[in-house]
């Protein structure tokens, strides 16, 4: 930088042995303006311009106003690419869906996906409930008669509200889910919704990583869910249970078993006292993806009895439809579809969209 300050030195020279006058006190300002930059390359681009000379070794890039200068964008914070359905560096499936590693969490009241989100415009029903009982509650006194076909739609969110509890090992969190079977076409009955259930639930998740029989488990999940459909009797249905589920994982594949508890009521309140011989005692969720795109799922109720054996099944296939809305097809059969049909067997096919998965 030396040989640069020189050729402002004749300049310093002249100011100092010639006369004051009005141009000598000018270019005296000048100077004291140059020499209060800061910035060291602009100082001696003040200089320089001073002495009417542009050196060679400093280029228009180095010679920008400091203005011109954008500062870097900030990194993209980790909490954004680890939406729901993103590719996180190193984050499986489950670890997204549950927050299990450090990488994953994203901190308390932040609505995500619980179940699938999804809308079936149409789903066909090989044989409606007309007329739902239970033990406890006799049928409705009129028939209703009800389109094989109607629409359905699930809703589902969690939030977790407190992290990082009993030093570190356990997550709370709070879930709502709702599903509705919507008579969209029945214009003979004014189009009502003939189910809608609700299902909030608390649990605990309690990140684990444990490897066994070629499967590598990821969580431990205690939890306190209440569902029912919200009507009077006769049509009233509900329960409450507790349960306990946990996570395995391998590779694309991930798998979620879960038993639960009935919290028992007396058999005079209770509207289906039989509720765990038609949807058993626990449930099997197994999820696979190929493709990173393609998710294929199988969920398995029974309960276990080998004199009179009842369930539900339900299989699922989303593919990529538009952006980050996936084709949705559903079948299930068995018991249970919705709550008002514990008790009832039927197949049905729908097709429709999907907005979240299972995971």
């Amino acid at each position: 930088m030396a040989f640069r300050f020189a050729a402002a030195c004749p300049l310093l020279v002249l100011l100092s042995t010639a006369p004051a006058s009005g141009a000598t006190i000018e270019a005296e300002a000048a100077l004291k303006r140059c020499a209060a930059i800061a910035d060291a390359l602009e100082r001696l681009a003040c200089y320089d311009t001073l002495a009417n000379r542009v050196p060679a070794d400093v280029t228009p890039q180095t010679r920008r106003p400091r203005e011109a200068i954008q500062p870097a964008e900030p990194p993209e914070p980790l909490a954004a690419a680890i939406q729901e359905g993103a590719a996180a560096p190193g984050l499986t499936s489950l670890s997204r869906h549950w927050e299990l590693d450090p990488a994953a969490k994203q901190g308390t009241f932040l609505l995500r996906p619980h179940k699938q989100n999804y809308l079936l415009p149409a789903r066909y029903s090989d044989a409606p409930n007309n007329r739902p009982s239970s033990p406890t509650q006799p049928p409705p006194q009129q028939q209703v008669d009800l389109d094989n076909v109607e629409a359905k739609f699930q809703l589902s969110l969690k939030t977790k509200v407190a992290e990082r509890m009993f030093d570190g090992r356990a997550d709370l969190w709070l879930a709502y889910t709702q599903q509705s079977s919507w008579q969209v076409y029945n214009t003979g009955i004014s189009r009502p919704f003939r189910e809608t259930d609700y299902e909030p639930e608390m649990f605990m998740v309690f990140p684990i990583d444990r490897e066994g029989a070629g499967l590598r488990a990821r969580f431990v999940n205690l939890g306190l869910v209440h569902q029912s459909n919200g009507r009077a009797d006769p049509l009233s249905r509900s329960w409450n249970r507790v349960y306990g589920q946990v996570g395995l994982e391998r590779g694309n594949l991930a798998v979620m078993a879960r038993a639960w508890y009935r919290i028992p009521e007396s058999y005079s309140d209770d509207n289906n006292p039989d509720i765990e011989h038609f949807l058993g005692y626990g449930d099997l969720l197994a999820v696979y993806k190929w493709n990173a795109r393609n998710t294929v799922s199988l969920l398995v109720r029974n309960n276990l009895s080998w004199s009179d054996n009842k369930g539900g099944y339900q299989l699922d296939w989303s593919f990529p439809l538009y952006g980050r809305l996936k084709g949705y097809v559903q079948v299930f059969t068995g018991y249970g579809e919705s709550l008002i049909d514990y008790n009832w067997r039927q197949t049905t096919f729908g097709i429709g969209v999907l907005l979240t998965d299972w995971m």
